[in-house]
């Protein structure tokens, strides 16, 4: 168990915007809301790093790009080459999709080579790098296969979902992903996670950093319930 402070909750929240359809107006908008609550990171497609770096300049709040999303269904080259430019146009983190189709060939050592060499380049810029497993396309076994090739290679996290897939995070997985990573990499919970209950329980299962586009949403409620209860944290 841990306490919590609503600004620490904020902090695990990367805001999300990943909609194809979305405006320059919207992603500043996201930004701006971003910088007012504290939220960790704005989690975007890569082609908004650079509109987002400028917005978030001196704000604290990082800029996350979305690689080889949502499908996932890229060579390596070509992930590496959408990586370096999200992170030349001014991503602080990096949240790439998993070759799935690789996955479903058994074809751990892709996946590895896969990893590896993404995660490589994050650390060389310092940047933050998040690995995609898109569960709801897994079976436990393949995530746990996954979860093994994660503690070896050592990403900073590994993500239940994309939030395009046929479903989003669960506590089980979140729950049996951190079982078999332990401590040497977190774990991040997004998709259809839209409410402080559903927030809470992610959390105590084991998730470090939640995407979701209802943060404020989130955090608003968080904060009414502390107000009600005349208390200034949660123990999760």
């Amino acid at each position: 168990m841990k306490n919590y402070s609503l600004q620490e909750l904020a902090q695990l929240i990367d805001h999300t915007n990943l909609k194809p359809t979305a405006t320059k107006q919207d992603m500043k908008q996201l930004c701006r809301e971003a910088a007012e609550y504290q939220f960790k990171m704005v989690a975007v497609n890569q082609v908004q790093s650079q509109l987002c770096r400028e917005e978030l300049k001196d704000t604290g709040v990082h800029v996350g790009a979305a690689i080889s999303f949502p499908l996932g269904q890229t060579t390596i080259e070509a992930k590496l080459f959408e990586t370096e430019n999200a992170i030349k146009s001014g991503a602080t983190e990096i949240d790439y999709v998993i070759n799935l189709t690789e996955v479903k060939n058994g074809n751990w050592d892709y996946i590895e080579q896969e990893m590896a060499q993404i995660v490589q380049v994050c650390r060389e810029h310092h940047v933050i790098s998040k690995v995609i497993f898109e569960n709801a396309y897994l079976t436990n076994d393949e995530k746990i296969s996954l979860c093994h090739i994660a503690k070896k290679v050592g990403p900073d996290f590994i993500k239940t979902s994309t939030g395009f897939g046929p479903s989003g995070a669960t506590v089980e997985d979140v729950t049996l992903m951190k079982r078999h990573v332990g401590d040497d990499v977190k774990v991040k919970a997004a998709g259809g996670i839209r409410d402080a209950d559903t927030f809470l329980k992610m959390i105590a299962s084991g998730a470090e950093r939640i995407g979701t586009s209802s943060g404020i949403a989130i955090i608003t409620e968080l904060e009414k319930r502390l107000n009600e209860n005349g208390t200034d944290n949660f123990t999760i």
